[in-house]
């Protein structure tokens, strides 16, 4: 099966707890993706999972480091983490852009996958800021220079669309809630798999020899309530989808 590098869905919370008047500052790290992971990890894939404050310094530099892998999945980390390695920020020094590494790996043959968060397409506060660049280039998906979350606390349905395709196999049409999702705009030549209101909710592609697919909503809450978390789909949706980016699924639907 896929060898995947997940970078991101992970953050540090800072606390202070005031207990009269004593404060206690502390902090912790949050582990978001933790239930994907054991889903891919069980539908056989090989994954290394790069917490958000480690991708600035360790996400590869070279095409040498990348091809270790079948597929990337980058999941609610931004733009600005990719591209400002310590070498940049802290010494001033060059380094190679990995917004461009990526891009030209996938149309070499690489899989990539993005699905939304915060800080995932452009973000809150239009934080992520991938709109623009050569992630944009090679995504299913378009994506607005704003803010692009919907955010949804009423919950909202995917549906999939009339589309056979390997990534969905086996789903019912209509999916779990979700509490919120990305606005993005399907690129002519991609396939939509899944709307949501109207929008895309998962999108693929074909860039070159490699495959890209987009995922509009999170992997894990807020956006991905316990309905859409504990749904027998989840696994089977996530783990389909790294092999058919990794070229493991011939049938193309």
């Amino acid at each position: 099966m896929a060898k995947v590098l997940l970078a991101g869905e992970s953050w540090v919370s800072a606390t202070i707890d005031h207990k009269g008047y004593d404060p206690f500052p502390h902090t912790q790290v949050q582990i978001g993706c933790a239930q994907l992971l054991e889903a891919l990890r069980a539908g056989g894939h090989e994954v290394t999972h790069m917490r958000s404050h480690d991708v600035a310094e360790f996400f590869p530099l070279t095409r040498e480091e990348l091809d270790v892998y079948d597929v990337v999945l980058l999941s609610d980390v931004g733009s600005n983490t990719l591209l400002l390695p310590p070498q940049v920020f802290d010494l001033g020094r060059p380094a190679p852009n990995r917004l461009h590494l990526l891009r030209d790996w996938v149309q070499d043959g690489g899989g990539l996958m993005m699905a939304g968060g915060y800080l995932s397409f452009q973000g809150f506060g239009a934080k992520a800021n991938y709109a623009g660049t050569a992630i944009e280039e090679i995504l299913p998906v378009d994506i607005h220079r704003w803010d692009d979350r919907v955010e949804s606390p009423q919950g909202v349905t995917g549906a999939l669309t009339d589309v056979e395709h390997p990534v969905v196999s086996g789903l019912e049409k209509t999916w779990p809630i979700l509490l919120g999702y990305q606005q993005l705009v399907a690129k002519a030549d991609a396939t939509v798999l899944a709307e949501v209101d109207g929008d895309p909710l998962l999108a693929v592609r074909h860039v070159g020899a490699g495959r890209t697919l987009a995922f509009a909503s999170d992997v894990s809450p807020h956006w991905a309530p316990t309905e859409f978390m504990e749904w027998d789909g989840y696994g089977l949706l996530f783990s389909q989808a790294m092999a058919w980016l990794a070229g493991e699924t011939e049938k193309e639907g």
